[in-house]
């Protein structure tokens, strides 16, 4: 029986972005880092070094699903104590704009996930995507919505694990 898939954003959930600009939260620490290898553009991002290992011992196989797509094993994986994890690469959907108001990384995601059991980790979905997923999905999901002004918390580790078991049991 293969583990549920975790879709794991990081500006919001890893970085919070949202956070008051001069004061970083506790435990994190900040980075200097380019998502566009080619832009030169360097952002400010806080990760937190606990993280990694947290989310390891969750019971899923990670998966980023970000815009940092395969520079997320570059800048994000190393400080946040995590292996090179494969990516979904959005490709053209980058960035597009639907008309029917589902967020522009969920077809890839359940395309991503092939019928698997899976987590979504992020701040920007909505009903939307849920009645997307729902739709167009046939195995278990959840959508987890990260506040970008905190990141991943306590409580969000503890509803990943729940849902780990949950998903893993409703194949």
């Amino acid at each position: 029986m293969s583990r549920p898939l975790l879709f794991l954003d990081v500006d919001g959930p890893l970085n919070p972005y949202a956070a008051r600009p001069e004061r970083r939260p506790e435990g994190y620490t900040t980075i200097r880092a380019s998502v566009r290898p080619d832009s030169g553009r360097l952002l400010r991002v806080w990760l937190n070094p606990s993280h990694g290992p947290a989310l390891l011992s969750l019971g899923y196989d990670l998966c980023w699903a970000t815009t940092w797509m395969a520079e997320a094993n570059r800048w994000i994986a190393p400080v946040v104590g995590l292996p090179e994890l494969p990516y979904v690469d959005f490709g053209t959907a980058l960035f597009a704009e639907r008309p029917d108001g589902v967020h522009w990384k969920t077809e890839a995601i359940v395309r991503h996930a092939a019928g698997r059991p899976f987590a979504w980790v992020d701040d920007e979905q909505g009903p939307a995507d849920s009645a997307y997923v729902a739709a167009h999905h046939p195995g278990p999901a959840l959508l987890h919505h990260v506040d970008p002004r905190t990141g991943l918390r306590s409580e969000d580790f503890s509803a990943l694990a729940k849902a780990a078991a949950e998903l893993v049991t409703r194949l």
